[in-house]
Parts: C-alpha cells; sequence; structure tokens
C-alpha cells in the first residue's frame, strides 16, 4: 500500500501548512486589491460579502461531508478490530474440539497470528505483516481443512467456518483501514475552495489600509484545525486518534494463559 503524503507528515506540520497556504491566500487576495490599479473601481466591497458567504458554506458543507466520512470510517475500524478479535478467540476455543494431531499447531498459528496483527497496527512496512497474515491463512486453512477430512463432524465444520470468518474480517480491515481513504478528489476540492475563499477575503481586506488579520486569523486556526482532525481521523496507524486494540490485546494475553 502506497502511503499518500497525508500519511507521511506529522500531524503538526500538516497544521501549520494549512494555517501558512490560507494566510498565503489571504495576502494574495490583499496585494491583488492593493496592486492592480483600477480594481477598486470595478468592484464594490458591498458586491463581495454575498460571494464570500456563499464560498465559506459551501466550504462549511463541504468540511461537515468530509468530517461524517472519516468518523464514520473510524468507527468502522474499530468495529472490525472487536469483531476480529472475537472470531479468533472463538476460534482459539474451538481448536479444543478438533483432533489433537491438528489441535497443538493451530492454536501456535492462531498465537502468531494474533502477533502479527498487532504488529501490523504500528509497523513502518505494514505490507510485509500483512503477507504473513495471508500466509498464516494458509497455513491455518491447510491444518483444520486436514483435521476436517480426518474426523468430518460438527465440530470441525464450525471451526471452518471460523477460519474462514477470520480471513473475511481481515480483508474488511484491510479495506477499510487502508483502501477506504477520502478521495483524493474531495482533498483537493476542499482545498481549492478554502484557498478561493481566503483570497476573496483578501480582496475585500484590501479596500481597507489595514488588513484586518485580528478577525482573519481565528477563522484560519478553527478552519486548519478541523481539517487537520479529518486528516488524523483518515490515518489508521498513526496520529493522534488511533483505533485501540485492546480487545486484541485481550485475546493474546487469554492465549498466553493457556501455555502456562
Amino acid at each position: 500500500m502506497t502511503p499518500s503524503i497525508f500519511d507521511t507528515l506529522s500531524i503538526s506540520i500538516i497544521y501549520i501548512g494549512l494555517c501558512l497556504m490560507m494566510l498565503i491566500a489571504f495576502e494574495i487576495g490583499y496585494q491583488i486589491n492593493r496592486r492592480y490599479i483600477g480594481l477598486k473601481d470595478k468592484i464594490e466591497p458591498a458586491t463581495l460579502s454575498p460571494m464570500i458567504g456563499g464560498l465559506i458554506g459551501v466550504l462549511g458543507f463541504l468540511l461537515a461531508f468530509t468530517f461524517s466520512i472519516a468518523t464514520e470510517q473510524f468507527s468502522q475500524r474499530k468495529q472490525y478490530v472487536l469483531e476480529e478479535a472475537n472470531e479468533i478467540g472463538t476460534a482459539y476455543l474451538r481448536t479444543d474440539l478438533i483432533d489433537s494431531l491438528h489441535k497443538n499447531e493451530v492454536k501456535q498459528l492462531l498465537r502468531e497470528y494474533v502477533d502479527t496483527r498487532l504488529k501490523a497496527v504500528s509497523s513502518t512496512n505494514i505490507n510485509n505483516e500483512l503477507i504473513k497474515s495471508v500466509e498464516l491463512h494458509r497455513l491455518l486453512w491447510r491444518e483444520v481443512s486436514a483435521a476436517a477430512l480426518a474426523k468430518p463432524d460438527e465440530n470441525s465444520s464450525l471451526m471452518i467456518q471460523t477460519i474462514n470468518n477470520i480471513i473475511d474480517l481481515h480483508e474488511k480491515r484491510v479495506t477499510a483501514g487502508l483502501r477506504n481513504r477520502i478521495p483524493i478528489s474531495i482533498w483537493i476540492t476542499l482545498l481549492a475552495i478554502s484557498f478561493m475563499t481566503m483570497i476573496t477575503i483578501g480582496i475585500k481586506a484590501g479596500f481597507t489600509k489595514p488588513r484586518g488579520l485580528i478577525a482573519v486569523i481565528p477563522m484560519i486556526l478553527a478552519f486548519a484545525a478541523l481539517t487537520t482532525l479529518i486528516v488524523d481521523l483518515n490515518r489508521p496507524q498513526k496520529g493522534l486518534f488511533k483505533v485501540g486494540q485492546q480487545s486484541m490485546i485481550s485475546v493474546q494475553k487469554n492465549m498466553l494463559k493457556d501455555i502456562k
């Protein structure tokens, strides 16, 4: 999975960058008004107010829309972690119901699988952990299939179903965390509208000698903070808001108790 630019930068750099972008856009608008001779004769300050209000309204709508996408995806990732942890725990318990020839191997593979899933959350190279997870899927399926063929009964069928659910949930987590992200087209639109909004505000500020930054800076800081929050919610591995792995850690601890 190729990380986006938002995944590689720290939250503080993103926040500062957004603030600077907005200030630059405001200054561009201000300088356009101050330097372009004849602009003041062609534009009335009062005509800019509805335009600015409309742009701010569109910007607010797009921010709300993007924020709802990010929060929904974040909640979905949390739910999948819980579901996967429950399925792994169930599979580990059901392992005692299959024949002893395969039981110990399946338990060992499940322990390795939990370790791999937890490493994937903080790994700098998540692709390696995902490849290892897929390999463990193959080994688990081979063992439970052999157990089912050796002793075809209800217990082995339940075990196969549980392993199949684990494989499905792995794909759901990968899709929710790494593929279902906010589209780049939305980010471009969001940044473009914010840039145009600040240019328009800067043009209006150019009709007066002082820039009026005391009124503009709070708006810039608020916009940058909300956009940074959306970026953070949209990042699966790093940032201030991370999906808790406590349910998976609990499964890991229970497995270690079983060894002792």
